[in-house]
């Protein structure tokens, strides 16, 4: 680790955790992020501290917890962190150009927080509109937060996912510093909704297996915690038909494999300027997707189908680290990368970072962390959702309304079918976490007690829930367009 490498950070959104590795479907085509993993680490017990996107993309810049840095739902990014101490910055502060392509979801959208360069998605709309080409993009009619199939309007050459890729390409061969190491963040957009992979994806997976969803003994609408109820209530994911379920999933598989074919034109940009074997890469996501678990779509709770990540770590191969094609079950979450990447730049962090170095955990210089803690709200300054922590093999989910909780065993129920918070052979495992929840908000001014938050049923019907949704209907106008 003599010399500073290039380093590419990679991002989807809404990409599930068995979309890689050994609980991927047999079917599902992903070569690229296979042959990454064959030369890396792959860290099998990665979470979203926060499953919404907003915080998990906080924490990735800052290396901080949501609980530190206070975003935990969608907000205005500046309102957490600016220009420096970000992953950028600090990267910056290491003599390396920085650069940002694709989905960011920074407010206002066009500040830096760092980068020397950014291009958005704004830039693929407005590409699209002056160019003079008749399609255009995402026309299905299909909300960001349906559970619904379609197809793009689009062909893939046109698509945002292949035109992050290619923006990412002309960055490698032509944009960048060449007398300096460069960070590259690309971000792409999907597999989150609309479900709408171009041809040959959307029909790829059309025949396939697909995995039926699961559903735990608690799902049902006599056992499920309220907020969880309320959640797939108000999107009416728990009215979506069989049928339709087992489409959207066909159609999700093929957004994996489209992102995944367009990793394959970055990583042959490294190749083609002679960088692919000096780069050090990382592979996650900002959450997962229900995809129908449980009765519901979407995110946020800390359940492993919305909170748990695929994440990979590729070091340059002239580390010669032996860490590669093995897997780790270190507890691993987007705070971690900036210390990591720091680290491999040759830097330490600042005070303000909670994250842990990876390379230190892998190499046996620091040890995992014990625990991990998340929480979500559905607004600012709103009551918790959830507050939850799990050491790896359990997992411990407290709903203040209600109030509510639940206990997996991670190693015996994967696809957590089965609460065991009200068993007695548990209760130990059951208080342990309990204690350590209580004592990890009372450290974050969460708590000043030793009692988890309580609050009462608000009392809403099914009915009132179901006519308060918003799907999220795709527009491509920017806030620009509108103004004007």
């Amino acid at each position: 680790m003599t010399t500073a490498p290039n380093i590419l950070l990679i991002t989807t959104d809404q990409q599930r955790h068995d979309t890689i590795g050994p609980r991927a479907p047999e079917f599902l085509r992903t070569p690229h992020l296979d042959h990454l993993a064959r030369e890396g680490v792959r860290f099998d017990a990665a979470y979203a501290q926060t499953a919404i996107c907003v915080p998990a993309r906080t924490s990735i810049m800052t290396g901080q917890s949501p609980f530190a840095h206070g975003m935990t739902c969608n907000g205005s990014t500046s309102d957490v962190m600016g220009r420096d101490d970000t992953l950028p910055a600090v990267l910056r502060g290491r003599g390396y150009g920085t650069a940002a392509i694709g989905k960011m979801h920074f407010t206002p959208p066009r500040a830096r927080h760092g980068f020397d360069e950014l291009v958005l998605p704004d830039d693929y709309y407005r590409w699209m509109r002056e160019s003079g080409i008749p399609e255009r993009p995402m026309r299905t009619g299909l909300g960001q937060n349906e559970l619904y199939p379609g197809t793009s309007t689009v062909p893939e050459s046109l698509t945002l996912t292949s035109w992050i890729a290619e923006e990412s390409v002309r960055y490698i061969r032509d944009r960048r510093d060449p007398t300096a190491p460069f960070f590259l963040w690309t971000s792409f957009s999907k597999p989150h909704p609309p479900l709408d992979p171009p041809e040959p994806y959307a029909s790829m997976y059309r025949d396939a297996p697909i995995p039926e969803p699961v559903f735990g003994d608690w799902s049902g609408d006599d056992r499920c915690p309220e907020a969880v109820k309320r959640w797939r209530q108000r999107q009416s994911y728990d009215l979506v038909p069989p049928g339709v379920i087992k489409a959207a999933r066909a159609a999700y598989y093929g957004l994996v494999t489209h992102i995944d074919y367009a990793i394959g034109h970055i990583l042959a940009a490294l190749q083609d300027v002679g960088l692919f074997d000096d780069t050090l890469i990382v592979f996650t996501s900002d959450h997962g997707e229900y995809l129908g678990d449980h009765h519901t779509g979407s995110k946020v709770f800390f359940h492993d189908a919305s909170a748990r990540l695929p994440f990979l770590l590729r070091p340059p191969k002239s580390w010669h680290t032996h860490w590669h094609g093995t897997a780790s079950e270190a507890l691993a979450t987007h705070a971690d990368i900036l210390p990591t990447l720091l680290a491999a730049a040759g830097g330490r962090p600042g005070p303000g970072v909670e994250g842990q170095n990876l390379l230190a955990v892998l190499s046996g210089d620091e040890p995992p962390r014990s625990h991990l803690c998340a929480t979500a709200t559905e607004a600012p300054s709103a009551d918790p959702l959830y507050h939850a922590i799990t050491d790896g093999r359990h997992k411990y989910i407290w709903y203040p309304e209600g109030p509510a909780s639940q206990l997996f065993d991670l190693a015996d129920d994967p696809l957590e079918l089965t609460d065991l918070s009200g068993e007695e052979r548990t209760a130990g495992v059951q208080e342990d976490l309990r204690r350590e929840l209580v004592r990890h908000l009372n450290e974050y001014g969460s708590l000043t007690c030793d009692r988890l938050p309580e609050t009462p049923p608000r009392g809403d019907s099914t009915a009132d829930r179901r006519a308060r949704s918003w799907p999220g209907y795709h527009t491509e106008w920017t806030e620009a367009d509108v103004r004007h």
